[in-house]
């Protein structure tokens, strides 16, 4: 029997609870393979009814959630109990997402689980919790290097059949980029890239494109230095450990479909000029990945959307891909020819 997914639950006051439903309800048309999710099995069950969804919930350890799959929602039962309202997180929001992240990591980790994928959290409410990472992502490396006993350095990447990009920073107020962009930075975090692409998306040779911090990449200094003493030298080194790379190319010009042949990832220096271009042309297929770690972990590529959490409104569709993705890349299948539907 295949190993399964595992599904986190997410904010339970968010959209999470009703996407991972969703999902279920269209396994078959939608040909998904098996997961589970590890939450509050009641609360769960309150959800579904309060959606008018019939979805019937079973209990079930990773070892048997494929089995019961077809017939049943498998549900991993957390001991913390989950009260949150639709758009209303409360006391036990955060401590019932970080227990579904670790118990998820855990399975992994032990092989139970063949990948996991992880709904939205809200990261103010994790934060007023006392929840020190500054998100999923860097929580996840910090449990897989407890776990190995390895520095893992994840990597956040947000990938599509049309685009797949990188941030070199990630949640950092703009007038900060600068002071935080170095060498040792791009060069780490291209390398990563590198790896999981070839060990983990089956692209043998991948090919990164440099996105310079600047406009029009400095202009040779005219509009900002960092382009040349910062990035320019950081490509020459990834340059020089065997990787194909290009750049620091002006951002402007990297994402018309003539320039994405190009490549097969584009490192950005921060958040908004990766993002910006992968949500206008993907918006709906796009995946969260995390590279660098012992295992897979893909996400929707979206929030927890409060205002519409309960209402029935929410679009699995983002999940779904998440899904699809973790799956191929957890059988080691790369990501060639994935269709994104749903």
């Amino acid at each position: 029997m295949m190993r399964p997914l595992a599904l986190t639950l997410g904010e339970p006051a968010g959209i999470g609870p009703d996407i991972a439903l969703a999902a279920w309800r269209d396994r078959r048309a939608l040909a998904l393979p098996p997961f589970y999710v590890i939450a509050d099995a009641d609360f769960l069950a309150r959800r579904a009814a309060a959606l008018d969804l019939a979805i019937p919930i079973s209990a079930a350890r990773p070892e048997d959630a494929a089995a019961v799959f077809d017939s049943a929602l498998p549900v991993e039962n957390l001991a913390q109990r989950a009260t949150a309202s639709p758009g209303r997180p409360d006391m036990t929001s955060a401590p019932v997402a970080i227990a579904s992240l670790r118990a998820a990591a855990a399975a992994v980790l032990a092989g139970r689980a063949c990948a996991m994928v992880t709904n939205p959290v809200a990261k103010n409410v994790l934060y007023r919790s006392g929840f020190s990472a500054p998100g999923q992502t860097e929580f996840l490396a910090s449990l897989a290097s407890e776990a190995t006993g390895k520095l893992c350095k994840g990597v956040m990447m947000l990938w599509s059949p049309q685009l797949a990009v990188v941030p070199v920073t990630i949640h950092l107020p703009l007038a900060e980029v600068a002071q935080r962009i170095n060498e040792d930075l791009i060069v780490e975090t291209a390398r990563v890239v590198a790896a999981d692409l070839r060990d983990r998306f089956a692209i043998l040779a991948p090919r990164i494109a440099v996105a310079g911090l600047n406009p029009h990449a400095g202009e040779g200094g005219f509009l900002g230095h960092e382009d040349d003493a910062i990035v320019r030298p950081a490509i020459a080194r990834i340059a020089a450990a065997g990787i194909d790379v290009r750049g620091p190319l002006p951002a402007d010009t990297m994402f018309h479909p003539a320039a994405r042949a190009k490549y097969d990832v584009a490192l950005c220096m921060y958040h908004d000029q990766a993002l910006i271009p992968i949500k206008t042309l993907s918006f709906d297929s796009a995946v969260n990945v995390t590279l660098g770690l012992p295992f897979v972990r893909t996400s929707p590529d979206h929030g927890t959307a409060f205002d519409i959490a309960g209402t029935g409104r929410a679009s699995p569709a983002s999940l779904v891909a998440a899904i699809r993705l973790a799956h191929r890349l957890g059988a080691g299948k790369g990501a060639a020819a994935i269709a994104v539907t749903g």
